[in-house]
């Protein structure tokens, strides 16, 4: 079968498993690439002698700043998407270009605030996210790394827009070459800024910073081709009708990336009380190593979130429940085989992340090693279930259900997550801190299934 020549046709014709998958592949690549350069910056700081520890554990602990900038960039960037990819649906093209324009603008003024705010208020900043346990050099290294990230913000947020809206119109090659072209910047720079030049963690953080730009620009360039939606400042439209959608369709994703700061601060605080540098950096190397396995499995179901969107405005629901079942069951096969894999080699994988120079302390790199395996391997034992979690919170989020998708967005980095980094450790220790992931996983799987049968009813009924 041929690609149809219009969107609409192609969008709501093609057979869902193949339409999926052609929407898929560039957005899988997309995210494993992104999710390679997000790890990069950990594992090249980790090449660093001597401080290697200490550098993990200031680039784990800045995370959650990331996170943060990610988690408005998405809340516009799925906002919008959501929005325009129903009007286009239903034939509404005036409302698409405005929602484009509107959820652009506000992405890239927020930006600037967190821009100059941030880095005015730096030392205050670093002081929220580290421990008093922390060394004083983790914690310099962590007001450099910071303060440089920070000064992307703006690009950063705009690029998770575009991306996004590319993605929601049925374009997901543009997106992808937008985020693989700063992907490969920033993994190129790392070695030779962070190694080459001996900039250490200041390095990493120039290199990310030049990766979001690049991204930035290529992804503007591309919402300007074929028929993808052309940003124009002329329908941006300020006004609480498109503040709300953008809300509704984009609070999930803030609420779980937001959550997901909030969370990896608790984390590495408590990680950092139990056990200093080492703990915190055996469980941001497991944080970086999990989030790249799942980026694998967002870059699929991001395949499946425009089919949702566009087919759900077309008023052809059949489609929406056939998309939601063929991402379930092979997102869970491939979860399944990388799981078992990381269970078996989680020692080795955490060592990748690790110097082996002669300059390294031994005691505390093994320790690293000894954290980073048990954490690994508890949520490799799990990490199947998240195919279901993760399809079920795009498909409320992609057909407009705000509140169940804020719920599921919010549940397995915050919601429980955040009771259990809390009392866990209380009782068992380190090993508490070990295994919080995976007990939150469990809940959220639980509260995600009467959400889904739910809309898989109401589907079937419609």
């Amino acid at each position: 079968m041929q690609r149809p020549k219009d969107r609409f046709s192609y969008m709501t014709e093609t057979p869902v498993p193949k339409l999926i998958k052609q929407l898929a592949i560039p957005t899988i690549i997309s995210m494993l690439v992104t999710g390679i350069y997000n790890t990069a910056d950990t594992y090249f700081v980790g090449r660093i002698p001597s401080i290697s520890v200490q550098a993990t554990a200031a680039v784990g602990i800045v995370f959650p700043v990331m996170a943060v900038i990610q988690a408005f960039g998405f809340l516009f960037g799925h906002g919008s998407g959501n929005f325009l990819s129903r009007m286009l649906g239903a034939g509404k093209n005036k409302e698409a270009s405005e929602m484009a324009a509107t959820g652009f603008i506000y992405a890239i003024s927020l930006g600037l605030i967190f821009a100059i705010l941030g880095n005015v208020f730096i030392d205050g900043l670093v002081g929220f996210l580290v421990s008093d346990d922390v060394s004083s050099s983790t914690v310099e290294m962590t007001k450099s790394y910071a303060g440089i990230i920070l000064i992307g913000a703006p690009f950063m947020m705009g690029q998770f827009v575009v991306n996004n809206q590319l993605r929601f119109q049925g374009n997901a090659f543009y997106a992808m070459i937008g985020l693989v072209s700063g992907a490969i910047i920033n993994i190129i720079l790392d070695p030779l800024l962070i190694l080459g030049l001996d900039m250490g963690v200041r390095g990493a953080a120039i290199a990310t910073v030049a990766g979001q730009i690049t991204s930035f620009f290529i992804l503007l360039i591309g919402s300007f081709k074929g028929e993808n939606i052309r940003i124009s400042f002329k329908n941006i439209k300020i006004n609480g009708f498109y503040i709300v959608q953008i809300i509704n369709g984009g609070i999930p994703s803030l609420f779980r990336q937001g959550l997901a700061a909030v969370a990896t601060t608790i984390l590495n605080r408590t990680a950092g009380s139990l056990g200093g540098d080492a703990a915190i950096s055996g469980m941001s190397i497991t944080t970086r190593v999990m989030m790249l396995l799942i980026s694998a499995l967002i870059g699929f179901g991001q395949g499946y979130q425009p089919v949702c969107s566009f087919n759900y405005g077309a008023s052809k629901k059949s489609r929406v429940k056939e998309g939601f079942i063929f991402c379930v069951k092979w997102g869970t096969v491939f979860l399944l085989i990388v799981g078992v894999i990381c269970f078996i080699f989680a020692p080795d994988i955490i060592e990748m992340f690790i110097s082996d120079s002669e300059n390294t302390d031994m005691v505390t790199r093994q320790s690293v090693i000894d954290i980073g395996t048990v954490a690994l391997r508890c949520q490799s034992a799990l990490l199947p279930l998240n195919a279901f979690i993760v399809m079920t919170n795009m498909m409320l989020q992609s057909i407009g259900r705000g509140v169940k998708a804020s719920i599921t967005a919010s549940a397995r980095n915050g919601l429980f997550f955040i009771p259990a980094i809390i009392i866990l450790p209380m009782i068992f220790g380190l090993t508490g801190v070990e295994i919080t992931q995976s007990v939150a996983d469990v809940f959220t799987f639980g509260i995600s299934i009467p959400f889904a049968l739910t809309e898989l009813k109401l589907l079937n009924e419609s």
